[in-house]
């Protein structure tokens, strides 16, 4: 993990979707944000980190999930729109995901900055996307990876 933290111009993202959505991206080697949104995207560069959180299985009717659910590396600069259906053309961005674990939140809550003592942690995942720190980032990505030898090589 030590090559990650060395990795000065890479930031690290949380991205919220429910975990059948997250399950697409990974088969596709895509992230989708925000309800297919572009600007989320955008914020990304090449060699920045994306964890997923996903609150439910499923958008819809899913059963609460609550966990991290996967974890990739930004490809490249590329965005671009994808069209699913005649009226639903949502953003996309390559991503090189890891093998990894669900790991449960609360596992996590009180290690976590942005969690941490906060009654009401949920308030921050309403937002669809947002950055975090570098130490939150490897405290997640620890209990994630199946294979942390597979970061040690990466290039940003």
């Amino acid at each position: 993990m030590s090559n990650i933290a060395n990795q000065k111009q890479s930031r690290y993202w949380i991205g919220v979707v429910s975990a059948s959505h997250v399950q697409r991206g990974v088969q596709g080697g895509f992230a989708q944000l925000c309800h297919g949104k572009a600007a989320p995207l955008r914020q990304m560069r090449p060699g920045d980190w994306l964890v997923y959180y996903s609150p439910r299985t499923d958008m819809t009717n899913g059963k609460p999930l609550q966990s991290f659910t996967a974890i990739g590396q930004v490809a490249d600069e590329r965005v671009y729109e994808f069209r699913m259906s005649d009226s639903f053309v949502p953003f996309r961005r390559d991503i090189n995901y890891y093998p990894c674990r669900e790991v449960k939140i609360a596992d996590l809550l009180e290690r976590l900055s942005f969690t941490q003592g906060s009654r009401y942690w949920g308030q921050r995942f309403r937002y669809g996307h947002f950055e975090i720190s570098e130490e939150d980032f490897l405290l997640i990505s620890s209990s994630m990876l199946c294979d942390m030898e597979a970061l040690h090589g990466i290039r940003s």
